[in-house]
């Protein structure tokens, strides 16, 4: 990672609704207040099971709606995410004991874990996964991103 940079690893279970989604509207945000090239931005799974799928195509039709592209494929949290990212924001209670216990056999981790609705204005703590639901699911995942990481971004501006 480049020296003075800063950076933010948005986790899910399976890296195809919910991080996606959250890297893709930060990017967005740190693009448009021109200060996308200080960070380093992405997203990973906890799980396994999508590595190398792109995102829920509900997610994708959600963030065109919003004007927002993004070509991410799913990945694994690996040890080294622990070293390289200042933060990792995830989505839900399992996603943090998931990350905690990965943490934990990680020598001196630099990492701050934290849940991305820690940001949210509205107090809103949990974003839930959308996969069995609907476009309005999705829809609301995509506002509470937007809510926490506009938060995350003034904090960290």
């Amino acid at each position: 990672m480049a020296s003075g940079n800063k950076s933010v690893l948005f986790v899910c279970l399976g890296n195809i609704c919910r991080s996606p989604i959250a890297e893709a509207v930060f990017k967005k945000m740190a693009t448009d207040a021109d200060v996308v090239n200080k960070w380093v931005i992405d997203s990973g799974a906890t799980s396994d099971w999508n590595i190398g799928s792109s995102p829920d195509a509900r997610g994708l039709a959600c963030l065109r709606k919003h004007g927002i592209e993004t070509s991410h494929r799913a990945r694994q949290v690996t040890k080294d995410d622990f070293m390289s990212f200042e933060y990792i924001l995830c989505m839900d209670e399992n996603n943090l004991s998931d990350l905690k216990k990965k943490a934990n056999s990680v020598k001196d981790y630099r990492a701050k874990i934290e849940l991305l609705g820690s940001y949210d204005p509205q107090k809103q703590l949990i974003i839930k996964d959308p996969y069995y639901g609907s476009d309005s699911d999705f829809e609301n995942v995509y506002e509470q991103c937007v809510r926490c990481c506009k938060a995350f971004l003034d904090v960290n501006s």
